[in-house]
């Protein structure tokens, strides 16, 4: 559709091109007082009479400045506009921000704050949809055991309690999981920096997954045996076990799971390589955002929070984490930082 001649009007702003909204207020005043002072001298040497040139003058020096001025405020009436509309709700407004002054400028970053609030707006309520799910899933199943229990439908044996404890055990680890992400989003999560030593670190991690019971061997790499990474024990311990653990899910029978960890260029490069179907490309991005799940875990109970409070527990490392590529399987990557104990205490 093609704009209306009001519409042109309306967004007319021929000082566009200026850079200082000084400089567009000095040629606003330099503007009207010439139109006025033209108009006075046109009307004397014409011979016109006082009482007409002077409020003709003031008139034409009032369009003038309405042409003008249109334009340097119309970014601000828009802002305006959006900003009730952002109260109300509504993420989706944008202000024109055509200039290069300092107004421009404060279109532009109100239109990357409205972008931002509207997303943390989609993800809270994507979140709150996500948990609502998530918790329904083994209250409902939960439930179900307790009502058969009660109707006599079903006996209290070793079967039926087991299948109540895996339902409770889902609910608090979900729970547990999202107090984690929690604090670690909110910045309440101090860091206690250590030197830890991979190659036992590694070994008393993958021996605490093999406790789960899951028909996969784990293989300990670190080279050279005495590497070692300044880290928060505790928090790249958590990060550990949700790698193993999901490498486990994904992992076919008798597969293998390697922990292994390399120097390389002034970093710390822990791998977790697996032997599953590994991750589309297109959703290597994406595994790392809260409840995003995929293949196995939508299936045996995977919440879709642990590689999200991986990501955040490195970040907190000031290190980095991804889906690097593998030949076989998936191979999640965490880079930290190499430093000396000294350089952070």
């Amino acid at each position: 559709m093609k704009p209306t001649t009001g519409s042109l009007v309306r967004d007319l702003r021929p000082l566009d091109s200026f850079r200082s909204i000084k400089i567009k207020l000095g040629i606003l005043v330099a503007a009207t007082c010439s139109t006025s002072a033209i108009f006075v001298w046109a009307g004397l040497h014409n011979e016109l009479a006082t009482r007409y040139t002077l409020p003709l003058s003031v008139l034409f020096a009032l369009v003038v400045t309405q042409v003008l001025a249109r334009g340097m405020t119309s970014p601000l009436r828009e802002m305006t506009a959006a900003a009730q509309a952002m109260a109300r709700g509504d993420y989706s407004r944008r202000v024109r921000a055509t200039s290069n002054d300092e107004v421009g400028e404060l279109g532009r970053a109100f239109n990357r704050m409205a972008e931002d609030l509207g997303d943390a707006d989609r993800q809270r309520k994507e979140l709150v949809a996500n948990v609502s799910h998530e918790l329904r899933t083994p209250v409902s199943a939960l439930r179900a055991v307790l009502e058969n229990l009660v109707d006599g439908v079903t006996t209290p044996d070793d079967a039926t309690l087991r299948a109540a404890l895996a339902q409770t055990e889902r609910l608090g680890d979900l729970v547990t999981q999202l107090l984690d992400l929690s604090r670690v989003e909110a910045g309440a999560v101090p860091l206690h920096l250590a030197s830890v030593e991979l190659q036992r670190f590694f070994t008393t991690c993958t021996e605490e997954a093999e406790l789960g019971g899951r028909d996969v061997q784990y293989v300990v790499d670190v080279q050279p045996a005495d590497l070692s990474v300044v880290a928060d024990r505790d928090r790249l311990h958590q990060v550990l076990a949700n790698l193993l653990d999901n490498a486990a899910r994904h992992s076919p029978s008798g597969g293998r799971v390697v922990a292994r960890a390399r120097a390389a260029s002034g970093a710390i490069q822990l791998d977790v390589i697996d032997e599953g179907p590994g991750i589309d490309p297109r959703d290597r991005g994406r595994v790392f955002d809260r409840f995003h799940r995929g293949g196995a875990s939508a299936v045996d109970g995977g919440t879709g929070l642990g590689l999200a409070i991986a990501r955040w527990v490195i970040d907190l490392h000031e290190g980095t984490i991804r889906v690097a590529e593998s030949e076989r399987g998936c191979d999640i990557r965490v880079t930290l930082p190499q430093r000396d104990l000294d350089e952070v205490a």
